[in-house]
């Protein structure tokens, strides 16, 4: 009996092992893949006044598509993905009500944010997610968002300078609430002839 638990024991014991092996070769094996094909990690800029809002103008962006209250932010020059870290979630009023997540994620190129994740904005009472952004180029006076199969074009000075987050995106129309009335519970007619 001492002999079949220890057995039991031993082959438990084999069994983690080969599972921590399995999973380190596996991830030796991920991480030299990806090196192989050519992924380098994105390279984080220094917040010594090398920062998103600072790289924007670089790619024929305004500097306040972003709020302030950027807590870090990194970008791979290889292919443009970047990823923006707020310190929280946030409100900024624009022509229109625009929330920004803690999370915001894109591909960056010359006039253009692409594949674009973390920023809504409102149309009447509905959020929804803002796709993409680009301006004309030459550069004109016209930003153009795209929200699904519909993009707008607002006016680019606007967002000149990034604008601080407010919490919550309630204005006075948000604590507006509507009441139906309680339903009538008719009683049934008795159709006779």
């Amino acid at each position: 009996m001492q002999r079949e638990r220890e057995r039991e024991r031993q082959k438990r014991i084999i069994v983690v092992v080969a599972m921590k092996h399995r999973c380190f070769v596996s991830t030796f094996l991920s991480f030299f893949l990806l090196y192989r094909l050519g992924y380098r990690p994105a390279t984080a800029l220094p917040a010594n006044g090398t920062g998103v809002h600072e790289l924007l103008p670089k790619f024929g962006l305004p500097r306040g598509l972003l709020p302030q209250g950027v807590k870090s932010f990194s970008f791979s020059e290889t292919d443009g993905r970047f990823l923006v870290l707020l310190e929280q979630p946030c409100y900024v009023e624009y022509e229109y009500l625009v929330y920004y997540d803690v999370n915001i994620t894109g591909t960056l190129r010359y006039g253009s944010i692409t594949d674009l994740k973390g920023i809504q904005v409102r149309k009447f009472f509905i959020w929804l997610d803002i796709d993409e952004i680009k301006v004309d180029l030459p550069p004109s006076d016209c930003i153009y968002f795209q929200v699904g199969i519909i993009t707008k074009r607002l006016d680019v000075a606007q967002f000149a300078n990034p604008r601080s987050c407010r919490e919550g995106g309630c204005t006075w129309w948000d604590s507006v609430s509507f009441e139906l009335p309680e339903p009538v519970m008719e009683e049934a007619m008795l159709i006779t002839e």
